[in-house]
């Protein structure tokens, strides 16, 4: 049974360690404890555990201009936050873990506003079969957590512009996002800000759990060391890129030269194999260049660096320039 309720708000924009503070509020959950952590990331693209980031995100779009690629610890599916998205954690241990209870929270928020939301599904929230809270989880053996969005004034164009999948063929063992007709719930009331849906959430919260009042403090715990070292690795290419399931990637082109098929398999971020085809006369250039590819990571730069060791003759280095040229074009940053 809860006993002891707290709200967190944190001013940081920053999604590492926002996701970092996340964790460490998991890690020193109490016995009876409920927190509701509220907390905002600014232009950053947030995907599931077992997501692949190639495919939900269009990175070199987002990271062009300004943004940034998380991932989570929770699974689910790709999400845009700017500051027009509130997002909401409830830590709690896992004896009290109630997804209906929790959702409930958020509805409430909603109708506190004059907004007649609801639950759909098993995880979304509502108005007039739009959705505008999406949610996820994260339980381990004695606490959990359940996170979502709260979109009120979102940046349509920007979450239409990065959540796309990228051009190229790929097939990828991971969880995909689907689709869903989405809804700012500013346009069921003009003018709502964010301080606003706050306000209506701590009143949610309270009535729900705590029918006195909730302990509300600000957050302080940026300096802790756990939460430095945290960031540290929400921030790392490893856990946002590296961290990513098998999947296989291909493309087609033509040089004047020749034709180029080009099919590599990753596993972890780096390549684990790759084939190439050419009706080229260079034999020795494309055959060593699918070996040269092994163990490197999916970056533009590695890939390039290891194109550029490859050995040829004086006449093949204007095929080598054609294909580091191809490679700007189609690899992630």
């Amino acid at each position: 049974m809860i006993e002891r309720t707290r709200i967190l708000t944190t001013r940081t924009t920053d999604p590492f360690l926002n996701l970092a503070l996340e964790e460490f509020l998991l890690d020193h959950l109490q016995p009876q404890e409920c927190i509701l952590y509220l907390w905002q990331n600014q232009n950053t693209v947030v995907i599931g555990r077992h997501q692949n980031p190639w495919q939900e995100c269009k990175v070199e779009v987002l990271e062009g201009e300004g943004g940034q690629l998380a991932r989570r610890i929770s699974g689910g599916g790709a999400v845009f936050h700017d500051l027009g998205n509130l997002n909401f954690t409830f830590l709690l241990p896992r004896a009290d873990y109630d997804l209906t209870r929790q959702l409930q929270v958020i509805v409430g928020a909603a109708r506190q506003l004059d907004i007649q939301a609801e639950q759909s599904g098993r995880n979304d929230i509502t108005v007039e079969g739009r959705k505008f809270s999406g949610n996820a989880f994260h339980l381990q053996r004695d606490r959990a957590f359940h996170h979502g969005t709260i979109l009120v004034s979102v940046d349509m164009s920007k979450l239409g512009r990065y959540l796309q999948v990228s051009a190229e063929k790929m097939r990828s063992k991971g969880v995909q996002s689907v689709a869903a007709r989405v809804a700012n719930l500013a346009e069921f009331r003009p003018g709502l800000t964010i301080a606003e849906t706050v306000e209506a959430l701590k009143i949610a919260f309270q009535q729900t759990y705590c029918p006195a009042s909730a302990c509300e403090e600000a957050e302080t715990y940026h300096d802790h060391p756990e939460v430095i070292a945290l960031r540290g690795k929400y921030a790392s290419w490893e856990w946002r890129f590296g961290q990513t399931p098998p999947f296989d990637v291909e493309w087609q082109t033509r040089f004047p030269w020749g034709g180029l098929d080009l099919y590599l398999c990753l596993d972890g971020g780096r390549i684990a194999s790759a084939t190439i085809y050419s009706d080229a006369m260079d034999e020795r250039f494309i055959a060593d260049l699918g070996p040269a590819l092994v163990n490197r990571t999916y970056k533009t730069d590695d890939i390039r660096e290891a194109v550029r060791q490859i050995e040829v003759e004086p006449d093949s280095e204007p095929f080598r320039q054609d294909v580091l040229t191809w490679l700007v074009e189609i690899l992630p940053p």
